[in-house]
């Protein structure tokens, strides 16, 4: 009795495995390295990593990136952060999305956003890649705009001719102050993604 019990659970977590309208993959663009790792381009390395944080998983590093997942309600999060830097962030983000059989409705892109206020969430199903060279990147890569993108307001505080350097500088001391409540929302936003969907989540948190 007790083995055809255990052999219904492991074939009904088999087919949990197996099925990928239950695996997600949250892509976090940014580039690699200690001297960008406070700069407001790499919000989305900065987002994963507070999702590691508070559902305890590390990552570690994979072919073209680093990788976690985590679960939730039966649903696999899988979280990636390629190192490719950010303009070859889509050779990533097609890898493990064909490796991990995951559809291209289950794919979350995280980026930086500077037609947007600081802290500002805007979560779209499709929309042109702003100029952005990571997300340009993933257009050429999934042929589409049709994909499923989180854009962080980095705000535009800069002059003529000083929008890289402002989007490769770090926070200021005002927003490195609002950064952690915006971090909280962002796993919030994460989780919701793959309980809730893509339309929910917009509802609920775009604007908040």
């Amino acid at each position: 009795m007790f083995a055809f019990l255990n052999y219904i659970f492991s074939k009904k977590n088999s087919i949990e495995e197996k099925d990928p309208m239950k695996k997600f993959l949250i892509v976090g663009l940014g580039n690699i390295g200690d001297e960008y790792a406070e700069t407001r381009h790499n919000i989305g390395f900065k987002i994963l990593d507070e999702v590691a944080k508070a559902n305890e998983f590390t990552f570690e590093t994979a072919k073209l990136g680093d990788i976690g997942s985590f679960k939730i309600k039966g649903r696999t999060i899988i979280c990636l952060k390629p190192s490719t830097y950010m303009n070859r962030s889509g050779k990533a983000l097609k890898y493990w999305m064909d490796k991990e059989n995951i559809p291209q409705s289950n794919i979350l892109v995280i980026t930086d956003d500077i037609n947007l206020p600081f802290g500002t969430i805007r979560i779209k199903t499709k929309g042109s890649n702003g100029g952005h060279n990571g997300l340009k990147d993933i257009e050429l890569f999934l042929q589409t705009i049709l994909y499923n993108r989180y854009r962080f307001g980095v705000g535009a505080d800069f002059g003529k001719g000083r929008q890289v350097e402002y989007v490769l500088g770090k926070w200021s001391d005002e927003e490195n102050d609002q950064l952690p409540e915006r971090l909280k929302k962002s796993t919030e936003i994460i989780n919701s993604f793959a309980l809730a969907g893509i339309a929910r989540t917009m509802n609920q948190f775009n604007n908040s």
